[in-house]
C-alpha cells in the first residue's frame, strides 16, 4: 500500500468514525420517516464496484418505491417520490454509507460507485476511475453532480485519481457541504436522476 493510500485511509477513519457516530440519531429519525413514507425495507442495498472493480454491498436509505408495473411504477422517474427527492437533495439518504467508509469499501472522497454493468462499458481511460476507492463525494459531485455528461464526469474522476491529495480531499468535502446546502445538480436534464451510461463514445477514425 502506498503512503498516499495509507494517509487517505487514515483520514477516512479519523473523520468517518466520528461522523458515523454523531449521525446515528439523525439516521434513526430518517429511518422512521422512510418506514412511514415508503414502508419496508428502510435500507437500499446494492452491489457496486469498488477498488479495482471488486464488488461490495453499498447501503443507503431507500428513496424509491419498488417496481410495480401494474401501478405504473417502472422507471426511476415513476418510482422517486417527493419525499425521496428531498432525501436525495439533502444527501441524508447517503448517511448509512458512512459504514461502507469505516469498513474500507469506500472513501469519503472519490469517484462515485456506479453500477456493476457499467464496468464493461468504460473505455480503458474511464476504467481508471476504479484505481482508487469509490467515494461519498468527489470532483463530479461539486462540479454539477447529475447535470454533467458522463464524459465530463469520468474525466473529473480520472483527474481525481491522478492528482488527489489530503488537502484536496478536505477542500472537496467543504465544497460538498456548500453544494448540498444550495441543492445543486440533484437531477439530470429531463430525468429524476441521470440517464443510463450506455458506453464510451466511439473514437472517430484518423484521416489517412
Amino acid at each position: 500500500m502506498t503512503r498516499r493510500r495509507v494517509t487517505k485511509r487514515l483520514l477516512d477513519l479519523a473523520l468517518g468514525v466520528p461522523a458515523l457516530v454523531v449521525s446515528l440519531p439523525i439516521q434513526a429519525a430518517v429511518a422512521v420517516a422512510v418506514r412511514r413514507q415508503l414502508g419496508s425495507p428502510v435500507l437500499f442495498r446494492q452491489t457496486r464496484p469498488g477498488l479495482h472493480g471488486e464488488p461490495f454491498e453499498m447501503v443507503k436509505f431507500r428513496t424509491m418505491l419498488p417496481v410495480d408495473e401494474a401501478a405504473g411504477l417502472v422507471t426511476d422517474d415513476d418510482r422517486l417520490t417527493a419525499f425521496g427527492l428531498r432525501l436525495r437533495a439533502t444527501s441524508l439518504d447517503e448517511l448509512p454509507a458512512l459504514w461502507n467508509v469505516v469498513k474500507g469499501d469506500m472513501s469519503l472522497v472519490g469517484p462515485r460507485p456506479l453500477l456493476m454493468r457499467y464496468l464493461e462499458r468504460y473505455s480503458p481511460d474511464q476504467a481508471r476511475r476504479h484505481d482508487v476507492r469509490p467515494g461519498l463525494t468527489g470532483l463530479a459531485q461539486i462540479n454539477g453532480r447529475n447535470t454533467v455528461s458522463w464524459e465530463q464526469r469520468f474525466a473529473l474522476d480520472v483527474d481525481y485519481v491522478d492528482s488527489h491529495t489530503t488537502l484536496g480531499d478536505l477542500r472537496i468535502m467543504l465544497a460538498t457541504i456548500s453544494s448540498v446546502l444550495r441543492r445543486d445538480g440533484i437531477s439530470g436534464e429531463g430525468t429524476a436522476t441521470m440517464a443510463e451510461f450506455m458506453g464510451a463514445a466511439p473514437t472517430p477514425p484518423l484521416r489517412s
